[in-house]
């Protein structure tokens, strides 16, 4: 099969999630580098591009890009944004309208509004929008979602999911403009820390139960009184197949680095899986003992043996999860290419809907806090 071509919106020089991408997206040689606007600096984003030897395909600006693709026979097949949050909308539906398959970092919107009118596009185009939930391409996180689907736990009653750090939790760096702006309305929406890094544990929640959250009851603090939107929050949620939810996620958490884990709770077992430890699935049985399944070890499950490559007992980390996504995309394209359905392994990457749901959670847990933690419906309003 030839590689398909791949360009990048944002990710220039000093990006720390460019890199993350540009491995990912070669590391199977299914994707080929071909096209980018590296940087909202034209002048910048066009030396970088060539740098990286994209030559006349590195443009100026997200605009000029569609410009120069659209009419090129090897014009791009994959887009991927990597912008400031709220351009995430406009490029991605020009992208979409144009013709290119997105893959677009969280949020995909700044707004309910907006992620439905994303959603209505793709199914008007017939195009793929995959939003870089990128922590559930973990051969592991596939592995907990495989068994929970083939009943390994039982009906699942509890999840509880964090995302807890402490790398904002210096108030004497609270102007720090690398991250004043997460705490700004003008820039980062209407959340703070729950955007940033609690719609990761909501998703996860929802990507291994199999189940969208239904309503949430949300208790949001800034700790840091400077700070006009939240630092930490406390989230209670239930799932459209009765399954409890709690989720925490903080800034302020000393002592925690990354913090992403996950445990969900069925009527014959439990699991339990760490990010910063990403090759162990803890796996309790009812009245069993504690086993331990080791990333890249036998017979494991379809999703997991496809998206491990790393042999047993050797470390992989996220840029190897992102390169799960982006091998996802690449079987998806093809078979839309090619007229036929695609692996049922790979067709797990976050989709429009995701981010949507992520959009609408987001806005009901800004609410719930100013409610004193009422509880509220968490669906968007196309699928209520």
């Amino acid at each position: 099969m030839a590689k398909l071509k791949w360009g990048m919106i944002g990710g220039g020089e000093g990006s720390q999630i460019g890199p993350a991408h540009r491995l990912g997206s070669s590391l199977d040689g299914l994707f080929e580098f071909t096209a980018g606007a590296l940087d909202h600096r034209a002048a910048k984003g066009v030396e970088y591009g060539q740098r990286l030897g994209l030559g006349d395909r590195a443009y100026g600006s997200w605009q000029d890009m569609i410009l120069g693709e659209s009419i090129r026979e090897d014009r791009i097949d994959l887009v991927t944004v990597a912008t400031p949050n709220s351009t995430h909308f406009e490029i991605t539906k020009a992208f979409l309208k144009a013709g290119f398959h997105v893959l677009c970092e969280k949020p995909m919107t700044m707004t309910v509004d907006e992620g439905e009118e994303i959603v209505r596009i793709t199914k008007s185009t017939g195009k793929i929008c995959a939003v870089n939930y990128g922590y559930s391409g973990y051969s592991l996180v596939r592995h907990m979602k495989a068994m929970i689907a083939r009943g390994d736990i039982g009906e699942v009653r509890l999840v509880n999911a964090e995302f807890a750090h402490g790398h904002h939790a210096d108030a004497t760096d609270a102007d720090n403009p690398r991250g004043r702006w997460r705490y700004d309305p003008a820039q980062a929406g209407v959340s703070a820390q729950f955007a940033d890094c609690g719609i990761h544990a909501m998703h996860m929640a929802s990507f291994v139960t199999g189940q969208e959250v239904t309503k949430l009851s949300a208790d949001i603090v800034s700790c840091i009184n400077t700070r006009i939107l939240e630092d930490d929050a406390m989230v209670n949620f239930r799932m459209d197949n009765g399954t409890i939810g709690r989720l925490w996620t903080s800034s302020i958490a000393i002592g925690r680095q990354h913090g992403l884990g996950i445990q969900v709770f069925g009527e014959t077992g439990g699991l339990r899986w760490s990010q910063e430890h990403p090759n162990q699935l803890y796996y309790m049985p009812l009245g069993g003992r504690l086993q331990i399944i080791e990333r890249g070890e036998e017979n494991l499950s379809p999703e997991a043996d496809r998206t491990t490559r790393v042999t047993i007992g050797h470390a992989e980390g996220m840029p190897l999860a992102f390169a799960n996504i982006y091998k996802d995309l690449a079987e998806a394209i093809s078979a839309q290419i090619e007229g036929r359905d695609c692996d049922p392994a790979a067709n797990m990457f976050p989709r429009a809907e995701d981010g949507l749901r992520s959009m609408a959670a987001v806005v009901a847990v800004a609410d719930s806090g100013k409610q004193n933690g009422a509880w509220l419906d968490a669906r968007p309003p196309m699928y209520q």
